[in-house]
């Protein structure tokens, strides 16, 4: 086995990302994964959350992936808009020094900007079952040079009814292509899929000795609904937690719980599934950025959200599906870290108990609720933190794009810039190579260019006084 990522046949610029991006050993998924698709081969991963599970399929796959070709190279399917962000993310810090563009697609977000985003080079594409049929209806979406299919989540897509639309966007793809298959846990329906569209398959089954479940150190309090908001006052001043998801299993009740942590001055924000698709990313992101300790949700934010260091999950409603019920506290104790739990039960909800426990093979300690002497001890140290600021995290992508420049040329596809007009003017500079160039992205009027290893700054003084496509242009710096 593998141990180290310099084991595998893997180029300087994907090794320099997956450095930067502080991966320091492969997990078990990475150890089955990475070979089988180096080799071409199709693979079947059964694998928990927070395994590693991206990167896995995302280091081959951007090795692989050919930086001259135009057309999209990969498709990966995940069920979620939130996941598709996350790993259209996760693959563009991969693929950072392979300059490769990965774009996003999905509901809820303008069709047209999308359209035009994949006009572009665009090496490898991220999206929604739905969405993907839509620019593979209207033609734009061209899978003619797909070689590397993903389905991620297969089991969560299963349960929102995507299998129809897959089983379409299969028949869209080459059938000279590898196909990966990740999801983690494997109805019969899954393994018909696998059946039918795979060729033979590698088929491996991550046993994580230390799983989610044993990592994480799990709790439930009896409590009536009236009762709940409370006792969830009374936990969070107790456990004073940096970063904490509170699970409910509606909107309202989402709304109702983020408006009393609101009154109390909690640091928080909510996110469901009636809100604004813009803003449920901004909230996201925000939240791995640490800018607010708590965050109230609904299921949305259970699947494949990978956030570091959520040192508490708090079950606000105990789940009604035993799944969720392990994805909801898989979003703490991240790859191997510790993590708490805490699930609050009402009298009539002992058969999700039961269900629950029965799934995981283990019970769930009852606690009694603090007492008010531990509050009281508690209550100094909550305060402290509730009126101090939270200490913003640095991305995971922040260190890649430390010695790079993006820069911001005044002119587009409406004065006739192409990519190639960047790159000959860019040449030109003294000390400047293609290698030092990185993404370029030319819009209508405007044009972005990434200039690598710390020569942004030099390459802006340049580009004041040398004209670009015979004419001299108005260069800035982009804002990030």
């Amino acid at each position: 086995m593998k141990t180290n990522f310099t084991d595998y046949p893997l180029s300087s610029e994907i090794l320099k990302s997956v450095s930067m991006l502080n991966f320091e050993n492969p997990t078990k998924v990475q150890q089955a994964v990475i070979p089988a698709v180096l080799q071409q081969r199709d693979i079947i991963v059964q694998s928990q959350t927070g395994s590693g599970k991206t990167a896995a399929f995302g280091i081959p796959i951007c090795e692989l992936v050919d930086w001259e070709e135009n057309k999209p190279q990969a498709l990966v399917m995940v069920p979620t808009r939130e996941l598709a962000m996350q790993v259209k993310e996760d693959l563009f810090n991969i693929g950072r020094f392979k300059r490769l563009k990965v774009s996003a697609i999905f509901g809820r977000s303008p069709f047209n900007s999308q359209r035009k985003e994949l006009r572009e080079k665009t090496h490898v594409v991220v999206g929604t079952p739905g969405r993907i049929i839509d620019h593979m209806t209207r033609e734009t979406l061209d899978l003619s040079k797909v070689k590397y299919l993903v389905i991620d989540e297969a089991d969560e897509m299963l349960n929102m009814g995507f299998i129809e639309d897959i089983e379409t966007i299969i028949a869209g793809v080459s059938k000279d292509r590898v196909t990966l298959l990740l999801s983690a846990t494997m109805p019969q329906r899954i393994e018909a899929l696998a059946k039918q569209y795979m060729k033979e398959p590698v088929i491996t089954k991550i046993e994580e000795e230390n799983t989610a479940v044993d990592r994480i150190s799990q709790e439930r309090y009896e409590v009536s609904q009236r009762d709940k908001i409370q006792l969830l006052r009374d936990l969070t001043i107790i456990e004073n937690p940096d970063s904490c998801i509170i699970f409910c299993n509606t909107q309202v009740v989402v709304d109702q719980v983020y408006d009393e942590l609101y009154e109390f001055g909690y640091t928080c924000s909510e996110i469901h599934g009636g809100m604004e698709q813009d803003d449920r990313l901004r909230i996201m992101k925000d939240f791995k950025e640490g800018r607010f300790r708590y965050l109230v949700a609904t299921d949305v934010a259970a699947r494949g959200i990978d956030i570091e260091d959520i040192s508490l999950v708090i079950n606000y409603d105990i789940p009604q599906e035993t799944e969720s019920y392990v994805h909801r506290i898989g979003r703490t104790g991240r790859v191997s870290k510790e993590g708490r739990a805490i699930t609050f039960v009402t009298e009539y909800e002992g058969k999700f108990l039961r269900a629950i426990e029965k799934e995981m093979g283990k019970e769930i300690p009852l606690k009694e609720r603090p007492e008010t002497k531990t509050l009281t001890d508690a209550k100094d140290a909550f305060d402290q933190k509730i009126r101090t600021r939270p200490e913003v995290k640095e991305s995971k992508g922040d260190p890649l794009s430390k010695d790079i420049l993006k820069l911001h040329i005044n002119a587009g596809k409406k004065t006739k810039m192409r990519p190639v007009d960047i790159v000959g003017t860019l040449c030109s500079i003294e000390g400047m190579t293609a290698a030092d160039i990185g993404i370029i992205n030319v819009l209508d009027v405007s044009t972005f260019v990434e200039i690598l290893n710390n020569k942004g700054e030099m390459v802006l003084e340049e580009l004041q006084n040398k004209p670009i496509k015979g004419r001299l242009r108005k260069v800035t710096k982009a804002d990030r």
